[in-house]
């Protein structure tokens, strides 16, 4: 769904990097599988055709946060009860 979004943190050495991978358009997911050592995190359209993969190698992955759209609203919050 648009706006899903999933955000790696790799061990690059000396530091750490963070990408991002979303949703950019309507009908567009990201799939994320994990496979022969390696994290693959793919935005992918509603018949599968992939659009853009990022590869990471599984051993240097520090963290995978996967962030789904809410598209809820709150509802407004109700006045004080005054009784």
């Amino acid at each position: 769904m648009k706006g899903d979004r999933v955000e790696i943190m790799i061990d690059a050495g000396e530091a750490t990097r963070t990408y991002e991978v979303t949703a950019t358009r309507a009908g567009r997911r990201v799939e994320v599988v994990t496979r022969r050592g390696v994290v693959e995190v793919t935005e992918v359209t509603r018949t599968g055709t992939p659009v853009r993969t990022a590869r990471f190698m599984a051993s240097r992955v520090l963290a995978l946060v996967e962030h789904p759209f809410n598209d809820r609203r709150e509802p407004a919050a109700a006045p004080p009860d005054e009784s």
